[in-house]
C-alpha cells in the first residue's frame, strides 16, 4: 500500500491543511497550553547583571584596560542571565487554559476561539514568510551538499 512519502512531488502547502493542525492544536489545548506570566516593561531594565559580571571579570584579572572590547561581552551575557531569570520565574508559574477560563470567567471559550484564530493565521504566516524566502534556499543550502567523490578514501 503506498505511503505519503511514496506521492509523487512535494507536499502541498501546509496553509491548505491550517485548519486541521489548529484543530488538532486546539484540541490538546487543555493537556498542552499553558499561560506563563512574563515581566516587561520597566522590570526588564531594573534587573540586569552589568555591575556584578564587571566585578567578577575584574577579579579574574579582566578590566577595559586588559581587554577594551570587554564591555560587549558584558552587555551580552548580562542579557542572558536576566533572560534566564525572568525565564525561571516564569516557567515556574503555569496556568492552564480551563484556570484562565475559570480565572476570566469565560464561560464561552472565547480564549480558545481567539487562541484558534491567531494559531491558525501564524500559522499561514509563517508558510508565506518560508515560501517568500524558498528561491535562496539551494544557495544557503549548498553546504550541506554531499562532497563529489568518495569520501574517506585513500589512495
Amino acid at each position: 500500500m503506498p505511503s505519503d512519502r511514496d506521492r509523487s512531488g512535494p507536499p502541498g502547502p501546509m496553509s491548505s491543511q491550517a485548519d486541521g493542525v489548529t484543530g488538532d492544536l486546539v484540541r490538546l489545548m487543555p493537556r498542552d497550553l499553558v499561560f506563563v506570566m512574563r515581566f516587561m516593561g520597566e522590570s526588564q531594565h531594573r534587573l540586569h547583571f552589568q555591575d556584578f559580571i564587571r566585578a567578577e571579570l575584574a577579579a579574574g584579572g579582566v578590566t577595559t584596560e586588559t581587554h577594551p572590547m570587554i564591555h560587549l561581552f558584558i552587555e551580552n551575557h548580562a542579557i542572558l542571565l536576566r533572560d534566564f531569570v525572568f525565564s525561571g520565574v516564569s516557567l515556574s508559574r503555569q496556568f492552564r487554559v480551563d484556570e484562565i477560563e475559570r480565572l476570566t470567567g469565560d464561560t464561552t471559550s472565547m480564549i480558545r476561539v481567539d487562541i484558534w484564530d491567531q494559531l491558525k493565521s501564524h500559522i499561514e504566516t509563517a508558510e508565506k514568510q518560508f515560501q517568500s524566502q524558498a528561491s535562496t534556499l539551494p544557495k544557503l543550502l549548498s553546504a550541506f551538499e554531499k562532497p563529489p567523490g568518495p569520501l574517506g578514501s585513500k589512495k
